[in-house]
């Protein structure tokens, strides 16, 4: 066992015979604590996708999204992002509740095709300094960095942005509700918006 990588790996590694790139690999790219590159990159991301597992491991994937520093470098080896209002279901933040391993890819679709993965583990919390100054939070969840490391760019398409989200929360201005929520399959059903910085 590694930090990246464990005997599923192995096993596929020696099949193919790229064990020693593999470890080449974790030797010079894989760190434990984010680089001022990194945080440069982490916090000017509109986007991340990330994946969790429930308690009996099984997945779910997400999609993170924001205005530019949404997600920030809190220190050397721990990031933190807001979890807006969504659709209640609590997918992601449910699986970190019971299971807090997480991994999260960052990844550059618009300037130089670019991926940087973080793996570690995950706290949800409802009394954080940070829900304060960010507005729309209704809780912040911490990731602790287990493994950093980059990714090969070669398959990634580049793309342009046609416009941000209209729902990402804006100082100073009332939330954009989804069309969803007024269908009248889900009337009585919402859940009300919790309380959050404007």
């Amino acid at each position: 066992m590694t930090i990246m990588y464990h005997e599923g790996n192995r096993r596929l590694q020696d099949q193919f015979d790229s064990r020693p790139i593999a470890d080449r690999l974790e030797e010079k790219l894989t760190r434990t604590v984010f680089t001022a590159d990194d945080k440069t990159f982490i916090e000017s991301a509109i986007y991340f996708f990330m994946s969790t597992a429930d308690a009996e491991g099984r997945p779910d994937c997400s999609f993170k999204g924001g205005a530019p520093g949404f997600v920030r470098v809190t220190a050397e080896s721990e990031l933190a992002f807001p979890d807006y209002d969504g659709n209640g279901m609590f997918k992601s933040l449910g699986n970190l509740l019971v299971n807090p391993n997480v991994g999260l890819l960052f990844i550059d679709l618009h300037e130089r095709p670019r991926r940087l993965r973080v793996n570690g583990t995950a706290a949800v919390l409802r009394e954080d300094p940070l829900l304060g100054e960010t507005v729309g939070a209704q809780l912040i969840v911490r990731v602790t960095a287990r493994a950093i490391f980059p990714n090969c760019p070669r398959y990634i398409p580049k793309m342009q942005l046609a416009e941000p989200s209209a729902y990402v929360p804006q100082p100073g201005t009332d939330p954009v509700e989804p069309a969803w929520k007024g269908f009248d399959i889900f009337k009585g059903f919402v859940h009300p918006r919790q309380p959050t910085k404007r």
